[in-house]
């Protein structure tokens, strides 16, 4: 039986070969391939107030008409399409970064909502979509008056 000989630097020299194989490989930046056109959603950002859930998507370059918005028990759904540019003829595509095709975003409520109400807006690109509680939900102050001098009650334990 022969003896091998143990390294303590050899497992760290591994590693480190390992660990700049990684970094190499993250740095490299090939070309982007084109979106995928069933692969996108746009960015939301959900706000709650005293009265009303609000989202705000980003859908620039997405006529507000061509949004499909409803709700469906306790759940919100956004579907559309953004489309390429159409006059690009005599042109040569160089790089495509933003995504284009369908999407469709869906999100749980979770409280009750006061549907007829519901009321969107599109304004620079952001589509905004303002969602009232209804008056059971919405947290109501009560004020509890003190009176000075009253004795408290006695309260008998059976």
């Amino acid at each position: 039986m022969s003896m091998i000989r143990w390294d303590p630097f050899d497992d760290m020299n591994r590693l480190w070969d390992q660990v700049n194989r990684l970094f190499e490989q993250s740095l490299e930046r090939p070309e982007r391939a084109p979106a995928s056109p069933q692969t996108w959603a746009p960015a939301v950002d959900i706000l709650e107030t005293q009265a009303a859930i609000i989202l705000r998507l980003e859908l620039p370059g997405i006529a507000p008409k061509e949004l499909d918005i409803a709700i469906t028990d306790d759940t919100l759904t956004i579907k559309g399409e953004r489309k390429p540019a159409a006059n690009t003829e005599g042109a040569r595509l160089l790089r495509t970064e933003r995504p284009y095709g369908p999407f469709q975003r869906s999100f749980t409520l979770g409280m009750p909502i006061n549907r007829e109400a519901v009321n969107a807006g599109y304004h620079d690109g952001v589509l905004e979509i303002t969602l009232p509680k209804k008056e059971e939900v919405a947290p109501k102050q009560v004020k509890i008056e003190v009176t000075a001098g009253d004795k408290p009650q006695e309260i008998i334990a059976e």
